[in-house]
């Protein structure tokens, strides 16, 4: 007998796909000049992360690595606490290709 998994959209990877499939399309429409960044409201003021980097862990936590004027920094967030703004910002380093955040969906958990 075969048992068919089912799918839990309350877990962290499901939403972890989701942004990755937003940040790809938002990619998508990018320049060569610019580069995605995440504009965090919840902590009391803006704060700009240069993402490079996506992870999660079931059930319920999604990591965020990049740089916030910077300097290299790692956003823990819970699922329930999504809220950010994508926005794209000029690359750093003008002779550079720009940073694109990997869009490889790993279903393993993690």
């Amino acid at each position: 007998m075969h048992l068919e998994t089912i799918r839990d959209y309350k877990l962290a990877d499901w939403k972890y796909e989701k942004i990755m499939k937003e940040i790809f399309d938002f990619e998508q429409q990018l320049d060569d000049q610019h580069e995605i960044a995440l504009n965090l409201a919840s902590f009391g003021s803006n704060i700009l992360l240069n993402v490079v980097h996506i992870e999660y862990q079931n059930p319920d936590i999604l990591y965020f690595f990049g740089y916030v004027n910077g300097t290299y920094s790692q956003l823990i967030q819970h699922v329930s606490q999504l809220n950010f703004l994508l926005t794209s910002v000029p690359k750093d380093d003008p002779t550079k290709p720009p940073r694109r955040i990997g869009f490889q969906v790993n279903n393993e958990e993690k």
